[in-house]
């Protein structure tokens, strides 16, 4: 085994790699399954359900996956994501608070302007990956993934108590929405139909609360994990069917699972917590040990017709054409370093 120097590259692998479909059929298990409040209306279009972080998941529906996939590219797909875990902190040590938690910088936010964040533990490993918003109704909005619901709640937990002891104006509370995200080149064209805001002043991580298709109390965030431009709408849960509902009868949209979401990411160049990161990593990758070629997440790729992957090696490998072998399924294929991603982004950003 090859010790890594220092610092190791994070990077593309164009070759033969396992794919990699999240979740697995949830037989016999379904009636432990937390369920989204959408859980009857997937099944009423034909979602294919899986176990996917303790939740009861569509991972496609009639659609093939690679259909669903594609569309997402040209047009527009919803996805249920209220599985991830969202959390409103308040009061005014909530800055200090996640910046005790987190790396980067939270204080400078603007009002309603979101980043891309790490919670790391005290040997710098990442414990998970979250958005932080600092909205401007005098909190922070958190959004992190449903596979760390655990560790993440208790981690906020129990810093809040620790600054509340000692005087701290602090406080959390999850909140109880739906989560959808919807995704692709036409999904602003298709939500400024249903709400009265201009979305052409939203870009990208920046956020507001709008009511959507009639449904009041929305936070609409411009951001996604496909790599196309799009929303994730946080939407009370009582309303989240009749908000799904209205956007699917547009023709451009169509309703796409776990399958599409993880291969959309990963040509994305997106990592995925618990397979490309983990507590094992640390922001700047150093002092790691990998092998040459060590494949974290993989799967053919259905805009570029090739298979594609994440992976880590030594830097001096890191650069875009090293030719590397990996191994799959016990014999060894042939791949190069590409740079990520793999498919460009289309991120809407002011001009």
């Amino acid at each position: 085994m090859q010790r890594a120097v220092s610092m190791v590259a994070r990077l593309g692998l164009r070759g033969q790699a396992l794919p990699s479909v999240p979740g697995r059929r949830s037989s016999g298990t379904q009636d432990v399954l937390r369920r989204t409040p959408l859980y009857d209306f997937h099944l009423a279009h034909g979602g294919k359900m899986v176990a996917f972080a303790g939740w009861s998941l569509p991972v496609q529906y009639r659609d093939r996956h690679v259909d669903s996939h594609l569309h997402t590219r040209r047009h527009c797909s919803l996805f249920d994501v209220s599985h991830m875990l969202q959390t409103k902190i308040y009061g005014c040590d909530r800055v200090k608070l996640m910046e005790s938690l987190v790396v980067g910088d939270i204080a400078e936010l603007r009002p309603n302007q979101g980043t891309l964040s790490l919670f790391t533990n005290e040997a710098g490993g990442i414990l998970d990956d979250l958005i932080v918003t600092n909205t401007s109704e005098g909190h922070l909005y958190v959004v992190s993934n449903a596979g760390c619901w655990d560790k993440d709640l208790a981690l906020m937990q129990d810093k809040a108590r620790e600054l509340q002891n000692t005087g701290s104006d602090v406080g959390l509370e999850v909140v109880d929405n739906a989560l959808l995200a919807l995704q692709g080149p036409t999904a602003a064209q298709v939500l400024q139909a249903g709400v009265a805001d201009d979305l052409r002043k939203l870009p990208f991580m920046t956020s507001a609360v709008m009511e959507v298709f009639g449904v009041s109390g929305c936070r609409v965030t411009r951001c996604g994990y496909t790599g196309e431009d799009g929303v994730e709408i946080s939407v009370p849960a009582a309303g989240a069917v009749r908000l799904a509902t209205a956007l699917l009868e547009n023709p451009k949209v169509k309703l796409a699972g776990l399958a599409a979401r993880d291969s959309l990411r990963l040509e994305a160049g997106l990592c995925l917590y618990g397979s490309d990161i983990d507590e094992r990593t640390t922001p700047v990758e150093g002092g790691l040990s990998w092998t040459l070629g060590t494949v974290t997440s993989g799967s053919p790729s259905p805009c570029l017709k090739k298979n594609v992957a994440m992976g880590y090696v030594p830097l001096e490998y890191s650069r875009a054409g090293t030719p590397l072998l990996v191994e799959v399924r016990r014999k060894q294929q042939k791949a190069v370093v590409s740079k990520m991603p793999f498919v460009p982004t289309h991120y809407y950003t002011l001009k």
